[in-house]
């Protein structure tokens, strides 16, 4: 299964995993490419995390 990484889209915005109910981390998680991840992607509940991005954030 494809996977991509998200992380929830403002600060304190909680995010649950649907199947281990556990919050999202705020520097994202790797997670399944499938429609749940896409629909909280769609209402701008998370964003993804591109390469760009990781490698900043992984910098600081």
């Amino acid at each position: 299964m494809r996977t991509f990484k998200v992380k929830p889209s403002s600060k304190g915005l909680l995010v649950r995993d649907p199947e281990t109910r556990q919050p999202l981390k705020a520097a994202g998680e790797v997670k399944p490419r499938n429609t749940y991840w896409l629909r909280r992607i769609k209402d701008k509940s998370v964003v993804e995390v591109k390469a760009k991005q990781q490698k900043q954030e992984t910098e600081e």
